[in-house]
């Protein structure tokens, strides 16, 4: 019985071996569009957040806004990206994705939002509290207010039957004047995939 342990015992680990001796890993330029899955993934929200902004900085409410507020550019904070779709989605890398297009663009004038937002109020309250010299701490009352929020939200459907399946994703955005409710922009984006397996 102890010899048949043994043995079981050696070819559990050399199956484990041999399964870590496959493994190659190769570094690639993040560009390159890499599509392991099926899933979500760093391309989809790269694609969709340059493809969205592109729509949302080119549309009218931003010509709108300067005219009516003599070439001021109007003040964006990006709210929550909801995630209702069936997989695990870091909506925080796509909002992040958002974000920089937005400010490479000059379009607009981008605001923190959320926890970093809350983290540069706690920075100032340390300023008035007498930590720093007085000439250098910066003052309450100097924030940007936004004039417009970004919301949005990523939804999915799945089709599938046998080793084949289709993921639907749609990603709605809306820019909303803050000031007055009015929805100034509503872009969308799908994307449809087919996974195959094969064996």
């Amino acid at each position: 019985m102890r010899r048949l342990a043994i043995t079981l015992f050696c070819f559990v680990a050399a199956l484990l071996l041999a399964g870590c001796a496959d493994r190659k890993v190769t570094r690639v330029d993040t560009a390159q569009v890499t599509d392991l899955s099926g899933r979500w993934n760093d391309t989809d929200s790269r694609l969709v957040s340059n493809e969205m902004i592109t729509d949302l900085l080119s549309a009218k409410w931003i010509p709108m806004y300067e005219l009516q507020h003599a070439g001021k550019r109007p003040v964006v904070i990006v709210g929550t990206v909801q995630n209702k779709s069936h997989e695990h989605i870091d909506a925080g890398t796509f909002i992040k994705d958002l974000e920089r297009a937005m400010v490479n663009n000059g379009s607009v004038r981008l605001v923190q939002a959320g926890a970093k937002r809350e983290e540069l109020r706690d920075e100032r309250e340390q300023h008035n509290q007498g930590y720093v010299l007085p000439e250098t701490a910066k003052k309450w009352g100097r924030e940007l207010g936004a004039d417009f929020m970004l919301q949005g939200t990523i939804n999915s459907i799945v089709d599938s039957y046998k080793k084949n399946k289709a993921v639907f994703y749609q990603i709605d955005l809306e820019m909303t004047n803050l000031e007055s409710g009015e929805i100034v922009w509503m872009g969308n984006k799908k994307i449809k995939k087919t996974i195959a397996d094969r064996f």
